[in-house]
């Protein structure tokens, strides 16, 4: 039996007398329920949980460090440091020695911390070093410069890698790379087992980590860069790595034209995945074996949650270069790029990174 809702105007309220139209009137609900339902999940998919924050500079911001949930820094050009006690709801800039750009920034703690500068190419003095790094022990208020004498003076460096407070590196051009085993008190010269750039860098401990670089290096150490071996990378010789990122025996190494490379064997073998963009990448960060970023130019934001099987773009509020990534944990991270570029995932009432 068909059931028909007819609504009549009585005084006493409501009368429901049977009939064909519940048919009609029950489809006419579930098309409307359905219609919402959809609506409702288009926003949950394209809305992002990626918010910009007001940095206060133009500059291109080449590397982002955290020691917690709120305390962090910032580098980029001209001499950009900047510095935030809140999450980065609001950021504060400090003064340095230099106006070079700062490429890399880390800190062991709130007191101690390091940057790498490099000079203009072509302001560059005769006998003057292209790179250095500076010191602060007071919490970025004032820096001291130390200089990494050797015959590789004029080869710029690029990053600044820290297993622990003790244990750092520092590399760049014609595969030179520096260790310090005592919390940057000496930084000793090490054989690197290659002449091409490096450009990025991961370490899981203090003796195992890789090296990235052009040419489709990777290059690892099981001894804290005592000695360095070369990794094959399957189909990958001319590949630009610019970043990687390790887990375990897990490694994730990223490049130009969108290419990923990925390691199951401690950074022994890699081998490529797809990541459906030609964009160059810029750095590549995972909070354990599943899940990861990477990002890149023209705001290209990258997801994995499952090992870089499958990688997804993220819509965020920009369409500039992004180019470091940092994250604290499933709730607290930070993107940063070129025009003065924040970017944060996270915040108390944010989704976390994993379902």
């Amino acid at each position: 039996m068909l059931w028909t809702i007819n609504i009549l105007p009585l005084r006493g309220g409501l009368r429901v007398r049977s009939g064909r139209a519940l048919t009609a009137c029950s489809s006419l609900l579930t098309f409307f329920f359905l219609l919402l339902t959809a609506h409702c999940s288009l926003l949950t998919v394209f809305a992002s949980p990626w918010t910009r924050q007001p940095s206060g500079t133009m500059a291109w911001l080449h590397s982002v460090y955290f020691l917690d949930r709120n305390q962090g820094w910032v580098a980029g050009s001209n001499g950009t440091l900047l510095t935030t006690t809140d999450g980065g709801a609001t950021w504060k800039k400090l003064s340095t020695l230099t106006k070079d750009t700062l490429q890399d920034v880390y800190f062991a703690d709130k007191e101690v911390g390091w940057l790498i500068a490099t000079r203009d190419i072509l302001r560059l003095k005769t006998n003057e070093p292209a790179s250095y790094l500076l010191k602060t022990e007071d919490g970025g208020m004032t820096w001291r410069q130390v200089l990494l004498n050797g015959p590789d003076m004029n080869a710029r460096l690029v990053r600044l890698v820290f297993a622990d407070a003790q244990h750092g590196w520092a590399f760049g051009e014609t595969g030179v790379v520096f260790g310090t085993q005592d919390g940057g008190a000496h930084w000793m010269r090490q054989t690197a087992a290659t002449k091409h750039l490096l450009l990025g860098g991961a370490f899981s401990s203090e003796a195992r980590g890789c090296l990235v670089g052009a040419g489709g290096t990777i290059i690892r150490t099981s001894d804290g860069g005592m000695n360095w071996q070369t990794s094959l990378v399957r189909d990958g010789v001319h590949v630009r790595f610019n970043a990687a990122s390790l887990v375990g025996n897990r490694g994730w190494a990223v490049g130009a034209a969108g290419q990923i490379f990925a390691s199951n064997d401690g950074g022994h073998t890699w081998f490529p995945q797809a990541s459906t963009t030609n964009a160059d990448l810029f750095d590549v960060s995972f909070i354990d074996a599943s899940e990861g970023w990477a990002i890149g130019t023209q705001g290209i934001m990258l997801h994995t949650r499952d090992g870089g099987v499958h990688w997804f773009a993220e819509s965020i509020d920009t369409s500039h270069a992004l180019q470091r990534l940092f994250i604290i944990d499933s709730r607290h991270a930070w993107a940063v790029g070129f025009g003065g570029t924040i970017l944060r995932f996270g915040g108390s009432s944010a989704p976390q990174l994993k379902s």
